[in-house]
């Protein structure tokens, strides 16, 4: 895995120097899903402004010969310590207006001086990296001349549907859930009734928005009245709207011992290669972080190596070319389901690879974890510095940066990026990091420690 971004870019640019103008564009399916329905609003909500800064995961994507747009500017004291750490960074440029409840992209395109520099970056060779490709960054493609490094908005949209990945899956004969896609209203009532066979004989279906993510988009169903209710809410906002298409898709809900996420890069001339696998944490279908190394035997890791080769090729010939990110599951009885969606683009396991890279050590484990904040007041990294003391990462002794334990902070941004506290009203906010350890019995007591600092410091905020 050493060195993974220039691989990636020997094998979508051609060489291995090209730079890069990295743009974290999150939940770029909003996008792609456009006014096609999907599974009527049940009350999820993520706040846009959290979301939106998560571009910040892109500084640590990219190297000091490569460029980041971001929509506001790192925190001082923490680029001071990505710094101290040895990490070099990618050049920063931040958009002249960041509007919380808009896109990097959305604030980059509205920066005309931004876009002309960009422009002369394209120039000297740059080409644009996105976390997925719609319409927006095929806008700012245009108008710069940075080459993308994926393909089209058209064809990233259909290759990361679910129901792309139901089809690929069942035309490939790789191993899938029973489950069913709808395109219109009556399809999705027809297969919500042969659905309700599960149900009848006790077992559990999920529903999906062919374009959800993060959680958003999914609902589990345990028995045929919550069945109804749900077809009921579909025909009756087809009615309301006299729109009949949907992307909607039903499942059973199988048992499993475990989520995993693997990734693999298609190049340019259709070469495919295998990059990792890590078991993904996921809570009511919520990702949650990752560990890392999965805990797999090889006969199970040869089964997704080959699962990804098909994938790649088949995704070759549709036209796509780039990372790919798939979720996979094991089963209670270690068989592997190698495709639960294919999400062709970077995934969250992408933006940890430099720093595994540079930090995980032979023999050592890692976790990518989110830690929830409620806070009263703006934290500034300094004062999380303070507050995690002793539990952030120091680096191993002699030639090699591996060997080290603790916490490295990978977004810092989501932290704040919901706003200050109006009146008695705190604010969500958000800290990923990868964390560090030499065993993984040391690595739940380091996870356990912070989460329990950050929940007082939580408590101490709002109090």
């Amino acid at each position: 895995m050493q060195d993974f971004l220039r691989r990636l870019k020997a094998a979508v640019t051609g060489s291995p120097g090209t730079p890069l103008v990295l743009l974290g564009n999150f939940e770029v399916e909003e996008r792609w899903a456009g006014d096609v329905p999907g599974l009527p609003k049940m009350g999820f909500s993520t706040s846009s402004a959290l979301v939106n800064r998560m571009e910040e995961f892109t500084l640590l994507l990219g190297g000091p010969d490569d460029h980041v747009l971001l929509k506001e500017a790192p925190d001082p004291a923490y680029l001071d310590h990505l710094a101290e750490l040895g990490i070099g960074l990618p050049r920063i440029l931040c958009a002249a207006r960041h509007d919380p409840q808009r896109t990097v992209t959305q604030d980059v395109l509205d920066d005309p001086a931004l876009v002309a520099e960009l422009t002369g970056l394209a120039a000297r060779g740059a080409w644009l990296l996105t976390h997925g490709t719609s319409d927006l960054e095929e806008e700012l493609a245009r108008r710069t001349g940075l080459p993308l490094v994926g393909p089209d908005a058209a064809t990233c949209r259909a290759v990361n549907s679910k129901i792309y990945s139901r089809r690929v899956a069942a035309d490939t004969g790789l191993r899938q859930a029973e489950g069913w896609v709808a395109e219109t209203v009556g399809e999705f009532e027809a297969v919500a009734a042969q659905a309700k066979g599960l149900l009848a004989s006790g077992r559990t279906v999920v529903a999906k928005d062919a374009f959800g993510v993060s959680g958003k988009g999914i609902l589990v169903v345990r028995d045929e009245q919550r069945l109804d209710r749900l077809a009921g809410m579909v025909r009756r906002r087809a009615f309301k709207h006299e729109e009949d298409r949907v992307a909607l898709l039903l499942e059973e809900w199988v048992a499993k011992k475990a989520d995993l996420n693997y990734q693999f890069t298609i190049a340019r001339s259709g070469e495919v290669r295998f990059d990792f696998v890590k078991e993904a944490l996921t809570e009511d279908g919520v990702h949650k972080g990752h560990r890392i190394p999965a805990r797999l035997d090889e006969t199970q890791v040869a089964e997704l190596r080959k699962a990804a080769q098909v994938l790649g090729e088949r995704l070759g010939a549709d036209g796509f070319h780039g990372v790919v990110g798939v979720d996979a599951m094991v089963d209670p009885d270690g068989g592997i389901y190698p495709v639960v969606e294919i999400n062709a683009r970077s995934n969250m396991s992408t933006y940890q690879l430099r720093l595994q890279e540079l930090f995980l050590g032979p023999g050592q484990v890692a976790l990518a974890r989110q830690y929830p904040l409620r806070l009263g007041r703006p934290l500034p990294y300094a004062d999380l510095r303070r507050l995690l003391d002793g539990l952030l990462f120091v680096k191993g002794e002699g030639p090699s940066q591996g060997g080290g334990e603790g916490l490295i902070v990978n977004n810092f941004a989501t932290v704040n990026a919901a706003g200050p506290a109006e009146g008695a009203h705190p604010v969500e906010g958000r800290l990923y990091g990868l964390l560090i350890a030499g065993d993984r019995h040391r690595l739940d007591d380091l996870d356990r420690r912070i989460a329990g600092r950050l929940a007082e410091e939580s408590e101490r905020s709002t109090s």
